[in-house]
């Protein structure tokens, strides 16, 4: 599976990294993805970190 991050709805809050720094990072004041495809040992941590974004910034394909 691949996550993506739409960086313009981005808003930097930085949940996503606290929620699975193995995918996300924070790179200037966006959230980035550093981990595609995202790691078998992160995809759940992965998935809960798209439900708890509060702009709905994080898709998840495949």
């Amino acid at each position: 599976m691949k996550a993506k991050i739409d960086a313009d709805a981005c808003i930097g809050c930085g949940l996503c990294v606290t929620t699975c720094p193995e995918v996300y990072q924070m790179e200037d004041d966006k959230a980035v993805v550093h981990a595609n495809p995202v790691p078998k040992d992160a995809e759940e941590t992965c998935k809960k970190a798209v439900e708890e974004c509060p702009v709905t910034a994080i898709v998840i394909e495949g």
